[in-house]
C-alpha cells in the first residue's frame, strides 16, 4: 500500500462513524460515495489497521488514506495525437478500433506512458489514467488524469454533469434541424440533444445527415441507441444499425469532437475542439456527387 494522506483526530472531537467523519478530512476524496468505496477496498486505515464503515472515530486516532501499489504496465507503443497536456491532465485523440482500458495489452491506457510526459506533481499517478471512456469503435477526444487529485476531481465533475461533451455522427435518414431524444436506456433517464449540420442525398440510403450530438447523461452506447431507436442509425454501426445498410470496412461514423470542463487544479475553463476525421467529409461529398451524376 502507498500512503496518500494522514489525519490525526483532534481533541474534543464528537463521536462519529468513520464513513461520516472521513468525508471532510481528505483532499483527494471529498464525496461520501468516494469515501465508502475507499473504505470497502481497505484503503482507509485507523491506527495502522484497515477500518470498516461502521468504525467510530475517537480523539488521537491516526486515519490514513492508502492506495494499492499499481503493477507495472506493459507499455503499448501506439502513437496518439496529443491535443493538450500539462502536469495534471491531458487530452488525446483516441483512434477508432482501440479500447480505452481493460484486461488486455492493446489499450489506450497502456499507450499513455508512451505518449505523455511524466508528471512532476507530488501526487502523480504511476501511469496516466483515462478519466472517462469512449466505445471501442468511437474515435475522438479523451480526457486523461496524470495526478490522483486530478483524477478524483474530474470524476466529480463527470458525476455532477459539469463536463460538456460534443460528438459528430453521420446517420442514415433526414433529421430535423434540432431536437432532443429522451428515450430511457435500461430503465434509466437518458438525454441527448442534437443539431443538424448537413444533409446530403444518397443513392443507397436516400439521405445521410451530419449531426452534432450533446449527451447530458452517459449511458453505455447512449448515442448509438438513441439514434437507432429514433429511426436514424449511425452509419457503420454493426450493433444497432440497419441490416444491409452498414458500410463494410469503413468503421463507425461517430467521433468525439468537443470537451468543455474546469481544469481540476487551476480551475480554468477549458474548451477543446477538433475536426471530425477526414472520412466524414469525403463520404458525404462522394454520396452527394453520385446522386448528382445519377440525376443528370
Amino acid at each position: 500500500m502507498i500512503l496518500l494522506e494522514t489525519h490525526t483526530v483532534p481533541p474534543n472531537t464528537s463521536a462519529a462513524r468513520l464513513s461520516d467523519y472521513a468525508v471532510s478530512i481528505f483532499r483527494i476524496i471529498t464525496t461520501r460515495k468516494g469515501i465508502k468505496k475507499a473504505i470497502k477496498k481497505g484503503c482507509v486505515w485507523i491506527d495502522g489497521v484497515p477500518a470498516d464503515t461502521g468504525r467510530w472515530v475517537a480523539p488521537g486516532q491516526v486515519i490514513q488514506l492508502m492506495e494499492p501499489e499499481q503493477k507495472p504496465i506493459k507499455v503499448f507503443p501506439l502513437r496518439v495525437d496529443i491535443i493538450f497536456e500539462d502536469a495534471y491532465i491531458a487530452v488525446v485523440n483516441k483512434p477508432a478500433g482501440v479500447v480505452v482500458s481493460g484486461n488486455q495489452y492493446r489499450t489506450i491506457q497502456n499507450a499513455l506512458a508512451f505518449n505523455l510526459k511524466s508528471s512532476i506533481a507530488e501526487d502523480a499517478l504511476a501511469t496516466p489514467m483515462p478519466a472517462h471512456r469512449l466505445d471501442h469503435a468511437t474515435s475522438g477526444l479523451l480526457l486523461i488524469a496524470k495526478t490522483r487529485s486530478a483524477r478524483v476531481l474530474l470524476g466529480k465533475q463527470f458525476e455532477n454533469k459539469q463536463i460538456e461533451k460534443k460528438y459528430q455522427a453521420i446517420v442514415i435518414g433526414k433529421l430535423p434541424n434540432s431536437g432532443t431524444i429522451d428515450l430511457p436506456i435500461e430503465g434509466k433517464v437518458s438525454h441527448t440533444r442534437f443539431e443538424t449540420t448537413r444533409i446530403v442525398q444518397s443513392l443507397k440510403n436516400e439521405y445521410l445527415t451530419l449531426v452534432d450530438l450533446y449527451p447530458s447523461t452517459g449511458r453505455t452506447h447512449q448515442l448509438r441507441i438513441h439514434l437507432a431507436k429514433s429511426g436514424w442509425p449511425i452509419l457503420g454501426d454493426k450493433l444497432y444499425g440497419t441490416e444491409g445498410m452498414i458500410l463494410k470496412n469503413k468503421g463507425l461514423f461517430l467521433t468525439a469532437v468537443g470537451l468543455s470542463f474546469l481544469h481540476p487544479i487551476t480551475e480554468e475553463q477549458m474548451t477543446i475542439d477538433k475536426e471530425a476525421p477526414a472520412k466524414f467529409n469525403l463520404l458525404l461529398e462522394r454520396e452527394q456527387s453520385r446522386w448528382d451524376r445519377r440525376a443528370v
